[in-house]
Parts: C-alpha cells; structure tokens; sequence
C-alpha cells in the first residue's frame, strides 16, 4: 500500500468540533447554523490550486467541502492501493489543509461515486473480472455494466476489502479527533444505478430466489406466515414459499398481481437498508464514529428510504438531490413551477423524516455545456430552496477541474460549468454563490424560521413510492392520487396565495393538527393507522377536506373501511358521461380536467355542497361533528389550469372555517413564502417565469386585517427578498451590506 508514512494520529490537527443536528437545524461550534458546502474534488482540481480555491469558498460563506473518495483512482488494480503517491491521489494532504481553514468535510467513499467517472467509480477490475456481481432485470439479462446487485457477496467482500483501507485514513481526520471530516457518506443515490436502467434488482442469487433460505422467500414467510396465506393474497397456486418469483408492472392483471409487484418493491427496498446498515457497519468497525449521511436521487425518491431511516437511526441524515438541467432531456432547463413544487414536497419529507432539510447536491454547475446553467437561474434556485425550508446544501460541484488518466467517462476535462473553472477563471456563478452566502450569513436567523403556514395538506409517503405498483389502478389509486397532491391541491393552493403544510399522515401530529383545514388528497387506498388518526382528527374538532373518493383499502389492497364507516357508509361513483359541468358552492360552473365522482350513498344530515349540472349527480357534500369537526367530500380530481380552480379552493377553504391567507399576492404566477423566528421576518417572492411578473403583496396583520400593499416588480428567475416590520411594511434585502433599503422599481433598480 502505498500511503503516506506519518497518519493524522501523529499530527497536529487542530480543534474542530463535532457538528451536531436536529430536525430544525445544524449546530456548528455551540450555534445554529446553515450547512454551507461545497463539492470539491481533490484528486481533479491540481493540488497547487487547493488552497486559492477553498479560501475563496470560505469567501462566498462556505463552512463545509465534500469530496469523492474514487475506488477507481486508489486501487486501479486489484490489492494495488495507492495513496499519496500522485497529488491528485493525496487524500491527506487535502484533509489536512481543509482543516487547517477551518472547512469541514463530508467524505464519500462510495463504495459508487457516479460523478462522469468510468463504471461510475467503481475500479474496472471489479466489473471485468467479477460479471456475476451485475445487476438483473426481471427476465434475467444484465442490466448495464456499471449496475451491481448490492448485496451480491462477491462485491460485498471486495466493498468490505476497500472500505478497510479508505475508512481508516477518513477515521483518522474525524471532528473527534479535532479534524475536518464531520460526516461520511455510503454509497450514492441507493437505487438508481438499478431504476435508471430497467428497475429494481432481481439478481437470483442476491435475492435468493428459489431457496428457502433466500432473502425473498424469507421476506414472504415473514409476512404471510405460510404457502396458503400467500396463495389466497397473490391468487397464486405455488407449492412452497420458495417457488413465488416476482412479476413485472407490466404484468399486472389482478389485485393479487399488484401485491404481488408492491411486495417485491417493499423487499427491494428492505435489501436497501439491509445494505446501508452493512456499509455503516463496516465503517464504524474501521474506526469512523461520527454521523453518516446519504443522498436521495431525487425529490420523487426520497420516499423509498423510509425503510433505510428506520434502520439507521440515529446517527444518520438523509438529503435529496434537487436538480433542474442536466442535459437536453431535463423536463425544464430552469427551475419552474414544477421544480419549486418537487422542491418544496421534498424538503417537507425531509423535515418529516426528523432532519434538518438538505440538499446534498444543489446544483452548481452541469455536466454538459448546452443547455447553459446561468447564475441568474442558480440564484432562482437557490433562493426557491431556501424560502421552501432548506437548512443545509452541497453546491455540486463548486471548483472544475481535470480527470486523472483511466477514470474519467465524459473527457479528460471535468468542467461542469462549476464557478471556478478549471483554470481558475471565476464565473458569474460565484458571485451568485456569493451573494447567497452573504444573504444567510447577514440573516442567520433563517435557519430557525418556520415558514407560515394556513392549512395542511396531507402527506402520505406510501403515495409517494407506487409509480410502479399503482399506476393505473381503479378506481383511482395512489399514484394518481400522488400526481393529483402536487399538479392540483399543492399547486392550486400556492398559485391561489396560500402557504400550504405538508402534514405527515403517518405520525400522530395528523391527529393533533385540529387547528387548521387538512387537505387529503386520497385514494382507494389507505393505511389503517391513517384512516384512524384522520377519524381521530375530526372527533376533536378538525376540519377534513377529502378528495376525490373514499378509501375502502389498505396500503395492501385488503377491505379498510374505517374511514368510509365513520362517515355513515358513505360512497362514490365515477361519473362516466363525457359532457360535464359542475358546480361548487357560489362558483356556477368549474373546469373538471382530471376525473370525477358523484355520491352513491350520502351521509347521513350532509348538506350538498357541489353538483353536476346535467344529471343531479352530488359532486361534493358536508358534514359537521360534533366539537367542531367537520368534513368536506370532494369528487372532483383536477390538475391546476384554470383560475377557476383557485376559487374552489378559496370556496372550500372558506366552508371549513379556515383563515385567510397570511400573506396575500394579486397574481397567481408569483408565488410567496413568509418565515419567522417569531421576532424577524423575511418574504420570499418567486417569478418562476421567463418574464418580469409585477404584484401587489400585503401580509394579514395581528388584527384580521391586511396592511397596505407592497408593489413587487421581479425580472425574470427573481426570487425578491423582503424584511417586514411589525407594521406589515417591506424593505428590499441587500447582500452585503447590514442595511434593508426601500423598494425600487423596475426603472430604478436597472438604475
């Protein structure tokens, strides 16, 4: 092995403490701050540079780096390591300098590193000698070279080779110690090396199949206890456990066929946290005894970690990453409506899942150089993030630099349009990154703002993972009712002014959420414990808006109907004639886009709150509770396109008894969030568009009543920040200086 001869343990390291962390923040050396970080790759940027480069992060407010720790690079050969024997190879020199500037350090060993490297970090030997160790798709063929089957035992032992000779030297630098490295990441972006390239892994002998002694059969006795139990749920006619095998999506023809896709993808997600906890394992056995972290793909797979949070912990954060234009193929090459939405559903899963909010790839470049990343639309982003709850982030990647020979898959620069470009020329971007760190370090109180808030929408994370199993069920299932959350409740609600909450279904805080409407957006299914904790919510006096069926099944399929009975048996029925209009409360007739449902059996002493027009049908009923309670059923599914939508929403709102908006904006394109910490408070307005976009914004004051209006004049990708005083009245937030100074105008702000 080919190492430096004198370890950390033999330096001087300094005294770097510990970061610690809970669901509202980080705490950094005794005081709540954002994580600021910055990717930084050692081993590409040249070693002569390191120094100039961090210290102009530090410049732009970063506290923190990370840093890929390539197998690729360190062990080319098999048992061959190499450590310090090339600048670009000198893990400690670079650890030690970040703590010498007082950086901390997020280290990402991998084992996979993606990052434009061949076979996506991992050494080459591995995939060439080994080919078993490749994942499979569900009729057997191999997925794609770079994709393994986790825990396949051969890369298990190879993985555990590795981790004992990198942990170690990461172990050595540890904030324990009085060095950088506050956190260690394992893996990256669990499973999508397999669902990027033909779905979940099916290798035989990873998962076991056709062995009593295999991990699936395993899982299927676990949860049906027998061969008979089994064959009843699947309408299967296998002979033991271990014959089940898996179907596909596409296979799909029954109720029994859609368990059976769901189980596997619950099984598959198990074998996730089972690999987590052996990595995390192993590192600690290597020496690492400080808190891991890992990052999610994506907003839209944050969800299928919940098995893995379970696992883990304390002792570990889960973040997301939150791109918006990675190439040609990006739904959007800016951030949009639609990517502020994923943003702000995921920063809400995050905060729910007990973490501080954070994003570990923020973009900061791309990988391809058309579309353009521009600081303008970085800086939209970045602010979109923050107004929406973000308490930690990792710019991805801050310095460019040059691939070390044999690792690189995309050329032998590694520019990504970073804010340093390889040469060391300084891109607009910096100065964005700049201003923004300027902005959370002069208002360092935003890291303990809570955003307000006018009522809930309800957050079920089961809807948020059944692309797969629920796509297309009838009669609505919970990816439609995932698709309808996000394109009709949460957009609607943000478009027509108002502040929504993601409430987690999922934790008894749904029971006790009596003071605000709850929005649901349900589906035939539902978890038992859900439907109960919202029957709970009414009996004390909460308001329950429910739309657009009624759950008659659980997360399994099996009859669920707690919900349906405490609304006395209450049913519905799609309204199947082309021609519809339907009218809610005082708005005559609103555009139904998506599906609709009419009652089949209604409540016993509701009140019609909406028809469709031509045939009578009841498209909407109430029904009050006793302690205030009250319930609203809404069958109409409807995805944000008409103004008209918002004014059901304010209709609807209004029913329940809920509060006016907390901060009111004339026009629907802009979108608006107020934080506090209860003595300061700071609004967020976004123009999420391609145009200037103007608006009157005015808060609701102590009293009821809305202070006098504050003329908002944003460029395109502008998120305008305010600082408001006790009297409703704004003051433009500048970076870098102390002061707020008045609003300005198009005119003279160009001025």
């Amino acid at each position: 092995m080919n190492r430096r001869t004198q370890g950390a343990e033999e330096q001087h390291l300094g005294s770097m403490e510990p970061i610690a962390w809970d669901r509202i923040s980080y705490t950094i050396n005794g005081k709540r701050q954002f994580l600021i970080s910055g990717e930084f790759h050692y081993f590409r940027v040249p070693a002569r540079d390191w120094r100039e480069r961090l210290e102009r992060f530090r410049e732009a407010g970063g506290n923190c780096v990370a840093t890929y720790i390539p197998w690729i690079l360190h062990e080319p050969a098999e048992g061959d390591i190499r450590f310090g024997d090339k600048p670009e190879r000198d893990l400690e020199r670079f650890l030690a300098l970040c703590g010498e500037l007082g950086l901390y350090v997020i280290c990402r060993p991998g084992p996979y590193q993606y990052s434009e490297m061949k076979y996506c970090g991992l050494p080459p030997w591995l995939i060439d000698g080994y080919p078993d160790i490749l994942a499979r798709t569900i009729d057997g063929h191999i997925m794609v070279r770079d994709s393994v089957s986790y825990l396949h035992p051969v890369f298990l032992a190879k993985v555990k080779a590795w981790f004992n000779i990198v942990c170690p030297i990461i172990a050595a630098y540890a904030t324990s110690k009085g060095g950088p490295v506050a956190f260690v990441q394992f893996d990256n972006e669990l499973t999508g090396i397999h669902e990027w390239f033909g779905g979940w892994d099916y290798h035989p002998e990873t998962m076991g199949f056709g062995r009593e002694e295999g991990r699936y059969t395993a899982f299927l006795r676990n949860k049906y206890r027998t061969v008979e139990r089994l064959n009843a749920a699947y309408g299967t006619a296998v002979s033991v456990l271990a014959d089940m095998r898996p179907i596909s999506s596409a296979a799909m023809t029954s109720i029994g066929d859609r368990r059976r896709v769901k189980d596997y993808q619950d099984f598959y997600f198990g074998t996730i946290a089972e690999y987590a906890v052996l990595l995390t394992g192993w590192m600690r056995e290597s020496g690492i005894d400080g808190d891991f972290i890992h990052n999610s793909a994506n907003p839209g797979s944050n969800g299928y970690h919940a098995e893995t949070v379970e696992r883990l912990g304390s002792g570990f954060i889960l973040g997301s990453d939150h791109y918006y234009n990675l190439d040609l193929d990006w739904n959007a090459n800016n951030p949009t409506p639609k990517y502020a939405v994923n943003a702000l559903l995921s920063h809400e899963m995050l905060r729910h899942y007990g973490f501080p909010s954070t994003i570990y790839e923020l973009p900061g470049g791309s990988p391809s150089d058309w579309p353009p990343i521009t600081a303008d639309d970085l800086s939209c982003c970045y602010w979109t993030n923050i107004a929406f709850g973000m308490k930690g982030f990792n710019y991805y990647v801050f310095a460019g630099g040059y691939n070390p020979e044999g690792i690189g898959g995309d050329g032998e620069v590694y520019d990504y349009q970073a804010a340093i470009a390889p040469d060391n020329a300084i891109r607009p971007h910096y100065y964005a990154q700049k201003r923004f760190g300027a902005l959370l370090q002069e208002h360092s109180w935003l890291v303990e703002a809570e955003r307000a808030v006018d009522f809930y929408i309800g957050l079920d994370r089961e809807h948020s993972r059944s692309s797969y199993y629920a796509a297309g069920h009838r009669p609505f299932g919970n990816a439609d009712a995932w698709t309808f959350l996000s394109k009709g409740l949460l957009m609607t609600s943000l478009c027509a002014s108002y502040s929504p909450e993601l409430l987690d279904l999922y934790s008894d805080n749904a029971v006790n959420a009596a003071g605000k409407p709850i929005l649901v957006a349900a589906s035939a299914c539902m978890a038992a414990n859900v439907q109960q904790r919202l029957v709970n919510a009414v009996k004390r006096g909460g308001k329950l808006l429910l739309a657009p069926v009624i759950p008659q099944l659980d997360e399994n399929f099996n009859p669920c109907t707690i919900l349906k009975d405490f609304l006395d048996g209450a049913e519905a029925e799609p309204f199947t004639a082309s021609e519809r209009e339907v009218r809610v409360g005082s708005i005559p007739q609103v555009y139904v886009n998506q599906g609709l449902w009419v009652s089949a059996k209604l409540p016993e002493g509701a009140s019609v709150i909406a028809e469709e027009k031509k045939s009578g049908g009841i498209a909407g009923w109430k029904k009050r509770y006793p302690n205030g309670g009250c319930v609203i059923w809404l069958g109409i599914q409807w995805k944000f396109t008409k103004y008209g939508h918002m004014d059901m929403l304010r209709e609807l709102l209004n029913e329940l008894g809920g509060d006016a908006p907390a901060v009111r904006c004339d026009n629907p394109n802009l979108w608006t969030a107020l934080r506090s910490d209860g003595s300061s408070r700071m609004l967020f307005v976004m123009n999420l568009f391609a145009s200037p976009m103007e608006a009157d914004v005015s808060l609701r004051l102590s009293d009821g009543q809305y202070a006098e209006p504050i003329r908002c004049c944003l460029k395109p990708m502008e998120v305008q920040t305010l600082l408001i005083d006790d009297n409703g009245a704004a003051h433009d937030v500048r970076f870098g200086r102390d002061e707020a100074a008045p609003i300005r105008s198009f005119e003279e702000r160009e001025a």
